[in-house]
C-alpha cells in the first residue's frame, strides 16, 4: 500500500467511524421501535411486548433511546455502555443456555451488538457527533 493510500485512508477514520456509530445506532433504535410500536415488522415477528414486562419493554426502551443517542453522538460514551451491557444480558439470559456458541444458540446478534457498542464506547462518537458540537 502506497503512502498516499495509508494517510488517505487515515483521514477517512473519522468519517467511517461516524457512518460507523450512525448506522448501529439506528439499526439498534429500529429493533426498539419494533418491539415498543410493532413497526418494521413488530416484536419477534408481529405485534408489541407488552408494557413494563421485564426484561422484553425495558430492553425495548434501552434499544430506541440508546440507539438513538448513539446515532446522534449525544452521550454516545454512556449509552454505548449501556446499549452493550443490555445485549450481553440478553445473550447470557436468553440465547446462552440453549446452546454454547452463538450460531448455535440464536445469539449472534446480541453477540455483535454487545462488542459493537463497546468498540463506541471505547473509541467515541467520531466526527459529526451531537456532543462535540454542543459541548
Amino acid at each position: 500500500m502506497s503512502f498516499s493510500s495509508r494517510a488517505t485512508l487515515r483521514s477517512a477514520g473519522p468519517i467511517v467511524q461516524a457512518a460507523f456509530r450512525l448506522v448501529t445506532g439506528f439499526l439498534f433504535a429500529c429493533h426498539g421501535a419494533a418491539s415498543l410500536f410493532g413497526v418494521l415488522g413488530g416484536a419477534h415477528g408481529g405485534g408489541t411486548v407488552p408494557t413494563l414486562q421485564w426484561p422484553g419493554w425495558w430492553a425495548a426502551v434501552i434499544e430506541l433511546v440508546g440507539g438513538t443517542l448513539v446515532a446522534l453522538g449525544l452521550f454516545t460514551r454512556t449509552a454505548a455502555v449501556v446499549c452493550s451491557g443490555s445485549m450481553a444480558y440478553a445473550y447470557f439470559s436468553v440465547h446462552q443456555s440453549n446452546a454454547l456458541f452463538p450460531i448455535e444458540n440464536g445469539g449472534e446478534p446480541a453477540v455483535m451488538f454487545c462488542w459493537t457498542f463497546l468498540l463506541i464506547a471505547c473509541l467515541g462518537p467520531g466526527a459529526y457527533a451531537t456532543e462535540t458540537l454542543l459541548f
